[in-house]
């Protein structure tokens, strides 16, 4: 019964993302041929038409990787993989322990990545090179694939040593004090990410412009808002997009500009770029998130608890479970594999959360700055970034974390 309802939820997860992906494209491409009157004066027909054709570039890459993420859970779960996998790594490890389940996880994480690669090339070196947003070489490209694997291989390998550890010897509620440790990791990566893993990738200066610092000193001050510094980020040797953002919590705080960003507005739109991002904080956007991901998982982890005793959880999925050792890192694997099609429905909800939220920033920087030059900011933006200003609407509602730019433009204008 089980396999039905989870090869149907994934028939709908993936027809869904599919139909929602050509309604963007027709609808994108039905509106190519105009810059919508709001943007006449300040957005060229030639940068509207970049703009379409990137945002189609993209989506037809997605639908590709729909469907081959597809295959790759179907043939982990009912053409046998996981099963395989399995299977072959109880024989290396004669039947079983930690160091089994730590394999069986890595294998299958590898295997996935690998699937993933070829989308991360395309889109880097063909899709974004093709709109003059790849700065990167093919090195600088394997470099930091090779410091993504070992900062997890680092930072995941003992979690899930301890995860496979409170399954085997916690008892019942184990994943009530696998979700404790959860939550303390994803706190501690607040306050190492800036200050450790971030610098591995990138290299982060201070802000040099005095005038410019001085002013968002002020507006900082004015907010109440004390930070460990103000940082300039070398996004450029990667990539034309420009972005700012706040990073850690507490006395890690950091705001971080990319070099790029700078390099196009002028201080009064990084000053209202910049109180749209205070205006997070101070709605506390970043703690009601943190909030909400922690219930679910805690949620999740207690799903997990009582799937992995039952085994129609295995067979149903196409994996024969272990009777003569534990199947901890079994269970784990086969859960998150399947999670993603039963979650796929809460993406709109999320969406729609993330949208009030950045209405309600923008509401706040309209308030510590000029609503004005917060308009005049996100226009370069959408213009430098090729972001669509004519989406789907049903495609911006299930997806966009950001408003779209009519919407959100029209409300700062109301604010002014």
């Amino acid at each position: 019964m089980f396999t039905l309802i989870f090869l149907a939820a994934l028939v709908v997860m993936v027809l869904t993302k599919l139909w929602l992906a050509s309604r963007q494209i027709r609808h994108v491409a039905r509106h190519r041929g105009a810059v919508p009157d709001r943007f006449a004066d300040t957005i060229t027909l030639s940068a509207h038409q970049k703009a379409a054709d990137y945002t189609i570039a993209r989506t037809k890459l997605s639908m590709i990787e729909v469907l081959t993420g597809a295959a790759v859970l179907v043939g982990f779960t009912m053409l046998g993989g996981l099963h395989a996998l399995n299977q072959f790594w109880l024989q290396v490890f004669d039947g079983g322990g930690y160091f089994y389940g730590v394999a069986l996880v890595a294998s299958v994480a590898l295997i996935g990545g690998l699937f993933d690669l070829p989308f991360s090339l395309y889109g880097q070196f063909v899709i974004e090179q093709r709109f003059g947003f790849n700065k990167m070489t093919f090195g600088l490209w394997l470099a930091d694939l090779a410091k993504m694997a070992v900062v997890a291989t680092v930072l995941g390998l003992p979690l899930l040593l301890a995860v496979l550890w409170l399954m085997d010897q916690a008892g019942t509620y184990w994943w009530l004090y696998a979700w404790l440790l959860w939550v303390g990791f994803s706190l501690l990566l607040q306050v190492i990410v800036p200050t450790f893993i971030a610098p591995l990738f990138n290299r982060f200066e201070p802000l040099a412009d005095d005038s410019l610092r001085e002013r968002i000193e002020a507006l900082l001050r004015k907010c109440g808002f004390a930070s460990k510094g103000l940082f300039v980020m070398d996004g450029s040797k990667r990539s034309a997009h420009g972005n700012a953002y706040f990073t850690g919590f507490g006395a890690a705080k950091r705001i971080v500009f990319f070099d790029t960003l700078l390099a196009r507005l002028d201080g009064e739109e990084v000053e209202a770029v910049l109180a749209h991002e205070l205006g997070h904080f101070k709605r506390r956007h970043v703690a009601k998130m943190m909030a909400v991901t922690f219930a679910l998982s805690l949620v999740f982890l207690a799903v997990l608890g009582w799937l992995a005793t039952r085994e129609w959880f295995y067979t149903d999925l196409g994996v024969l479970p272990n009777f003569t050792t534990s199947n901890d890192a079994l269970a784990l694997v086969l859960f998150f594999l399947a999670l993603p099609v039963f979650t796929f429905i809460l993406g709109p909800l999320a969406s729609q959360s993330s949208r009030k939220h950045e209405f309600e920033a923008d509401e706040f920087a309209a308030h510590q700055t000029n609503a004005g030059h917060l308009v005049s900011a996100l226009v370069k933006l959408y213009k430098d970034n090729a972001s669509t200003l004519t989406p789907d609407p049903v495609y911006s509602a299930f997806y966009y974390s950001h408003p779209p730019a009519a919407q959100r433009i029209d409300r700062l204008l109301s604010y002014a």
